[in-house]
């Protein structure tokens, strides 16, 4: 199995440090507004990795933070903690907050069909561990005091720039503008903020340093080791947290243990929304529930997802997601007409075919999670002369991967009054009414089943 490393920028065989348990920390949300589009794939593609590692028979032990304080507004720890600026917004405590938009975040997972994290940590119940990793640095002489809070010295990290790969004299001269004058270095960042006088906080703890609150980059490095260990095989996010965030979670393990501490970094690629970056000013912010006011299928987002490749950039239309549905909603009554066939045994060119399917599609998630073309391979087999029961049992197999539910499609059964009115419409074309038959057809759409006449019948799934 191989995949991207952003830190090497190479394709690279997966090589797991203990065979037997795989160690993935997931970069969680900033639980403080909705779960958008954008979220939504990023979270979708770590799950395939989970899925596929899986495939492959390792076992993942999948951490995931969420991040319920300490996360400013400004990249380089200016401006107003997300969580404190939600709160007032709405008159709600950021306690609250930060609960509400978790369960909305789970359950837009959970509809998804994202498998739910082996264990999810949350920032503020590990302040002790920010703390003590802090105050590691400190020993180490990796951070000084500021006015505004403690600070970590990038310039004491050789290869502080290895993963983003950015010019930092290009940084330094924009630089000019940074508002906070006592930082000895642009790219230095908090670890530890002094709550700002005379504003009250209602997140906020006491520290060797004064009361404040941790900065938002430790707190992963502090739970990721303490969960996974001080090797860890994979941690994954957006592309966005590539040039900041896990730049200065990589500074912060490498400064603390003395070297890598990650193996492989997987990003996946930013979501545009019909040709343009998603933003409120352009009301292009989409949520789930936007998505299913429409009339869309969670599932079929997720397949839709499943048709782009995790490093290039998706454009997300409503156009794409109907074509999307369409074929999610095909899959589905194929599985369905397979289950009704029955189960017939497989020749020994059959099982030959049903290997060469089974190969092929793992061949194609094993090289760099292509998913794109796993899916191609995927109606290639519906589309073969396969028995249904070996189109069904591939078709579940390649699901576990996939992740498209499509193992809890059950037969439908059809309400008597639709199955009387088939009957009836049979028995008009059969008569060569087809005036009347197609009268017939009309009820039976208003009652919300789409017909469907073939060579093997007449099929009605619901609209």
């Amino acid at each position: 199995m191989k995949f991207y490393n952003s830190l090497t920028r190479k394709i690279e065989e997966f090589k797991p440090i203990n065979p037997s348990k795989v160690g993935m920390y997931v970069c969680g949300i900033t639980a403080y507004d909705h779960t958008h589009l954008g979220h939504m794939r990023a979270f979708v593609n770590a799950d395939l990795l989970r899925r596929v590692l899986e495939s492959n028979g390792f076992k993942v032990v999948q951490v995931e933070n969420v991040t319920d304080v300490g996360h400013l507004f400004g990249d380089r720890d200016m401006g107003e903690d997300k969580l404190e600026a939600t709160a007032k917004k709405v008159k709600k405590s950021a306690w609250e907050i930060a609960k509400e938009y978790e369960k909305e975040f789970f359950e837009t997972m959970a509809k998804l069909n994202v498998r739910r994290p082996t264990v999810v940590c949350r920032a503020t119940a590990h302040i002790k561990e920010m703390i003590d990793l802090i105050g590691k640095l400190e020993k180490k002489g990796f951070t000084y005091k500021t006015s505004d809070g403690v600070y970590f010295n990038t310039a004491k990290i050789k290869d502080y720039n290895r993963l983003s790969g950015m010019n930092l004299e290009k940084l330094k001269e924009g630089a000019r503008v940074e508002v906070n004058p006592e930082k000895e270095n642009p790219t230095d960042f908090a670890l530890w903020k002094f709550s700002p006088k005379g504003v009250a906080r209602q997140m906020e703890w006491d520290s060797p340093w004064g009361v404040g609150f941790p900065g938002w980059h430790i707190e992963c490095s502090a739970m990721g080791m303490k969960y996974l260990g001080k090797k860890i095989d994979i941690h994954t996010g957006g592309e966005d947290h590539i040039s900041v965030h896990h730049t200065n979670e990589r500074a912060q393990n490498m400064a603390a243990v003395g070297r890598e501490v990650v193996n492989y970094w997987f990003h996946s690629v930013f979501l545009l929304v019909e040709g343009e970056k998603m933003s409120k000013s352009l009301k292009n912010f989409y949520w789930l529930k936007d998505v299913c006011d429409r009339g869309f299928d969670p599932l079929a987002l997720r397949y839709l997802f499943l048709t782009a490749h995790y490093r290039t950039q998706l454009n997300f239309t409503w156009k794409g997601l109907t074509s999307a549905q369409i074929a999610y909603r095909k899959l589905i009554g194929l599985v369905r007409e397979w289950r009704q066939e029955g189960k017939s045994p497989a020749s020994k060119k059959g099982l030959e075919k049903i290997d060469h399917f089974r190969q092929e599609f793992q061949e194609k998630i094993n090289h760099d999670l292509n998913l794109p073309e796993a899916l191609a391979v995927v109606w290639q087999m519906a589309k073969s002369n396969l028995s249904s029961s070996a189109k069904l049992g591939l078709i579940l197999d390649f699901d576990q991967v996939l992740g498209l539910g499509l193992g809890e499609v059950k037969e439908i059964k059809l309400p008597e009054k639709v199955r009387k009115l088939l009957d009836k419409r049979e028995k008009l074309r059969q008569a060569s009414k087809w005036q009347e038959a197609d009268k017939i057809r009309q009820q039976i759409t208003k009652l919300g089943y789409k017909i469907e006449d073939s060579s093997k019948g007449v099929k009605a799934n619901p609209v």
